[in-house]
């Protein structure tokens, strides 16, 4: 399978990484070193993220933390631009922007960005003309909830998890035809459960016991699980300590979805658990008769 994106195709025929690099100093994952980084240490971020094995960069100027407020589309800019032009100077990777306003999504990828990752569910009916525009590629996430909003207890969407995942797979079901109405192929689109949006941990996890209805439709998946609130609650960790937590979520979830995007903090450890489960899984090969290397039997 190939996502169509604006400066040429991806292959997901197999999961490939995605890495997450914040330009918000106010995102909930981050260390208070990499929130108060500046320009040049985010795009050495990017950069080593890029060597590590990740295939695309995923770059956010606003958080989606539901305790802040909303930035001006000004600010978000302001924040992502000189991410976006820095790490073309250095770097022909995919470049994913994680944002819902149209005016971003413009001024990103006339800069060289590649894919729209919109969390909103399409709310901003002028983030459209820049994906048709560029011909960019597109993540539309399931949603109940507008950008920043945070779910109540008395916000009950869901009767049970049947009706979770029939919510999810009619919501992007739709989505999928008003973007087809706007010019934009399916091959330019990326699905994106909404793992924690407007979920209970109980729901999400519901929710993706339903991938392999969502992969039905025909699109990759975005798996964005790293550090997510249902691996907290399952394990009980606080974000930074979920990495466990987040290979074990997508050691399952790629078996059901998997023409796959994980988007992941931690690129490293993801395309170790990768590289494991091809060999185990007989993608790859270890030569028969040849011991492990050396240099890989003791740590220095």
């Amino acid at each position: 399978m190939l996502l169509q994106h604006a400066r040429g195709t991806l292959d997901v025929s197999r999961p490939v990484i995605m890495g997450v690099v914040n330009a918000s100093p106010e995102s909930f994952s981050d260390s208070p070193d990499e929130a108060n980084a500046g320009v040049s240490q985010r795009c050495e971020q990017a950069l080593a993220m890029v060597a590590a094995g990740a295939a695309i960069i995923d770059i956010g100027g606003q958080s989606a933390r539901t305790d802040q407020p909303e930035i001006a589309v000004g600010a978000e800019i302001d924040r992502v631009l000189p991410l976006v032009e820095e790490f073309r100077r250095h770097s022909d990777a995919c470049l994913s922007i994680d944002t819902y306003r149209g005016e971003v999504a413009d001024a990103a990828l006339r800069a060289g960005a590649d894919i729209i990752n919109d969390v909103s569910g399409l709310r901003d009916p002028e983030l459209l003309a820049p994906i048709v525009a560029h011909r960019a590629a597109v993540v539309v996430m399931h949603t109940r909830l507008a950008p920043k909003v945070r779910l109540r207890r008395e916000d009950q969407f869901y009767a049970g998890p049947e009706d979770a995942v029939a919510d999810v797979v009619g919501f992007l079901g739709q989505r999928l035809q008003d973007l087809g109405r706007a010019g934009i192929e399916r091959s330019q689109v990326v699905v994106d459960p909404g793992p924690d949006f407007a979920k209970t941990p109980a729901q999400t996890v519901a929710v993706l016991g339903g991938l392999d209805r969502i992969a039905a439709l025909g699109c990759p998946v975005l798996l964005a699980l790293s550090r997510k609130d249902f691996v907290g609650a399952a394990t009980e960790q606080p974000p930074r300590r979920r990495l466990a937590g987040t290979l074990a979520a997508l050691g399952v979830c790629v078996q059901r979805a998997p023409h796959a995007i994980l988007r992941v903090h931690d690129v490293d450890a993801t395309r170790d658990y990768l590289a494991v489960l091809d060999v185990l899984e007989g993608r790859r090969d270890l030569e028969w008769d040849a011991p492990l290397a050396d240099r890989l039997r003791y740590d220095h």
